[in-house]
């Protein structure tokens, strides 16, 4: 290279690594963020994931708390509430984010799958860390979409505002709708992170929710020969009797969706003696329901690509005087008789029964109660006594 040349490169060089020590020093000042949990979204990460079976795709990391917290403000409709089944970590398309801005208006809010609630929690830390107060209007917004949707008598519906299937009206304990939302509003009503930046009146319409769904609640407990027993997985909004949900989700009582209405209660401080005597009865059923001289084996078979999974594999039941206990997820309302069923709403009382589709996609029977019933409650037990004798 001649001098000249030289002379002519060495500048251009020296702006181009003061470029690049600029970006270096643009990235090394911004605000290093905290991951934020995202154990709320499980559900709808798994039910993204086996309805589209896609690969490839990026995601975010943890600590890009801005970008997941972006995703969240993208999806969440008009209303304030949120459709299901979003996964808050996809990097999202062009193409996406387009029909994702046009279906703004859309009526599908729902707090099914453990929904809505995860993401106001969400957001909530976001705004803690970063200060933009889009994540804390978005939060307030859904907030207020929650409390509003309460039915007078203390019930959430499955989807409030859809009418095209009855069940999306019902009040729903499946998926820790109820049990969910009471959680979280309870945090809300005391002021605990990250909601202590939520103002006196909206903590005090919580507390006013949280009072008249816990009543509702130990309402709901299902009663067979005058005893209390678990809960249904949804209840008429109109009449409180069990209903069914979708065709293959017959009105009864449910092991699984005890268990979270139990945990509730129970973390109830200073629990009333209804509560308690709701917790005793409901794990005095779990107790008696559950089933043994058999496990549930997964075999290979087949590849089936079905609308909502795949499966290559199928269940069935092995004869086993060894197993531990285990529990149907459904129960009959007045004998407690374990039964399952078809989409087609015909009641079988064998797995074999069961189509294939939903055999391998719904969780017929399952260990659910057994943490709680040998350790959960034992504890709290304990716990209530203790106060009871300090009182």
């Amino acid at each position: 290279m001649t001098r000249d040349r030289c002379k002519l490169f060495l500048p251009l060089m020296g702006t181009v690594l003061a470029g690049f020590i600029s970006i270096a020093n643009a990235e090394s000042q911004k605000p290093a963020y905290q991951p934020i949990s995202i154990d709320g979204f499980y559900d709808a990460i798994k039910h993204w994931n086996d309805r589209t079976g896609e690969a490839g795709v990026e995601h975010f990391e943890l600590n890009q708390i801005e970008s997941i917290a972006d995703n969240l403000l993208l999806y969440q409709r008009d209303s304030g509430g949120w459709p299901t089944n979003k996964h808050p970590l996809r990097v999202v398309s062009a193409d996406e984010r387009k029909r994702a801005l046009e279906d703004k208006s859309l009526a599908d809010a729902s707090f099914d799958n453990r929904n809505i609630y995860p993401q106001i929690e969400y957001l909530s830390k976001a705004f803690k860390q970063t200060g933009d107060t889009r994540y804390r209007d978005a939060a307030l917004k859904g907030l207020r979409y929650t409390l509003d949707r309460q039915y007078p008598n203390g019930g959430w519906a499955h989807s409030p505002d859809r009418t095209d299937l009855a069940y999306f009206r019902h009040i729903t304990i499946a998926d820790e709708v109820m049990p969910g939302v009471l959680t979280f509003l309870r945090k809300v009503a005391v002021g605990k992170y990250p909601f202590d930046y939520i103002d006196g009146t909206l903590r005090n319409r919580a507390a006013q929710a949280v009072a008249k769904g816990d009543a509702l609640l130990l309402d709901l407990q299902v009663r067979i020969g005058g005893k209390r027993t678990g809960w249904a997985g949804q209840y008429h909004e109109k009449t409180l009797r069990p209903a069914q949900g979708r065709a293959y989700e017959l009105p009864g009582v449910l092991a699984w969706e005890t268990v979270p209405v139990l945990k509730y209660l129970m973390s109830i401080d200073n629990p009333s003696a209804e509560i308690v005597d709701a917790v005793n009865a409901g794990a005095t059923w779990l107790e008696s329901a559950k089933l043994a001289g058999f496990r549930i084996d997964r075999v290979e078979a087949d590849s089936q690509r079905f609308d909502y999974h795949a499966a290559d594999y199928d269940l069935v039941v092995v004869e086993d005087a060894g197993a531990k206990p285990i529990w149907a997820r459904f129960y009959d309302l007045e004998t407690s008789e374990p039964f399952l069923a078809n989409r087609d709403g015909k009641r079988v009382y064998q797995l074999s029964e069961v189509d294939a589709e939903r055999r391998t996609g719904y969780s017929w029977y399952g260990y659910w109660p057994a943490n709680f019933l040998e350790a959960e409650y034992p504890a709290w037990q304990q716990k209530t006594a203790k106060n009871s004798i300090g009182n």
